[in-house]
């Protein structure tokens, strides 16, 4: 039997690093847009769901074909709040209101618009073939090690690493472990686990290598998503240009 799998899209009302973010234009489309069109691309996806604070949000998400069944609470729509929380609230919702929640939520972010749907497939299948798993986070290598990376103290640099000499940490970068970095590709998440632990991701969080995509944490990075945009096709940019009609002076 076919896991049931819904998309979670957050996406808050308030942004300090980038003002109105998740309705700021990127190739004439609403930025949150991207991860509604990739969430509907994907195979295996049944539902597209956003969960925001804002009513102008809803309304642009459902335009572009989410559900917005509820709107998140305040408390759960701070710049501090935890993403277990808007979690935990979806989840409560859809066992009072539904009587049926997920087996996994595939935990989309606004902020990385760029997504391949096969590569969220890819991520889908991998946890369901791990039935032990607790969750999935996706990340990409790191360019540059952080174990060759210094703290300052008292004026002088030492390694970051407190068990570590500074020549130790002076070393070839090869002579380290790979490190990976988060980021916003594709979290999967188990529903079941969640609801007993009131966790998110446990301790058996499969580790799923993505490509490496730009993410929108200043207004400069919507400049260099635009050019992106005029180097390479993008499915989820096709699909809308081909489903919506362009907004905005940055149509082209």
């Amino acid at each position: 039997m076919k896991p049931l799998v819904y998309s979670l899209i957050p996406a808050r009302g308030g942004s300090k690093g980038v003002p109105g973010k998740n309705l700021r234009l990127l190739g004439g489309y609403p930025l949150i847009a991207y991860s509604i069109a990739a969430s509907k691309l994907t195979t295996g996806i049944q539902r597209t769901i956003v969960s925001t604070d804002s009513q102008e949000i809803a309304l642009i998400a459902k335009e572009y074909g989410a559900e917005v069944p509820f709107l998140r609470p305040a408390e759960y729509a701070r710049d501090t709040s935890p993403d277990l929380e808007f979690v935990l609230h979806a989840l409560n919702w859809m066992k009072k209101e539904e009587r049926r929640v997920p087996d996994y939520f595939v935990h989309l972010r606004p902020t990385t618009p760029f997504r391949d749907p096969q590569v969220i497939v890819n991520a889908i299948n991998m946890i369901v073939q791990h039935p032990e798993a607790t969750s999935l986070r996706s990340a990409h290598p790191a360019a540059e090690s952080p174990y060759k990376w210094f703290i300052r103290e008292g004026g002088y640099f030492k390694s970051i690493l407190s068990q570590s000499s500074n020549d130790e940490a002076n070393k070839p970068r090869q002579c380290f472990p790979e490190v990976y970095i988060p980021d916003g590709y594709a979290d999967v998440l188990k529903v079941a686990f969640i609801d007993k632990q009131q966790e998110l991701l446990g301790e058996r969080m499969l580790g799923f290598i993505s490509p490496v995509c730009h993410e929108v944490d200043q207004p400069e990075d919507l400049d260099i998503l635009e050019w992106q945009l005029k180097q390479k096709t993008m499915p989820v940019y096709e699909f809308l240009k081909q489903s919506f009609p362009q907004k905005g002076k940055n149509v082209g």
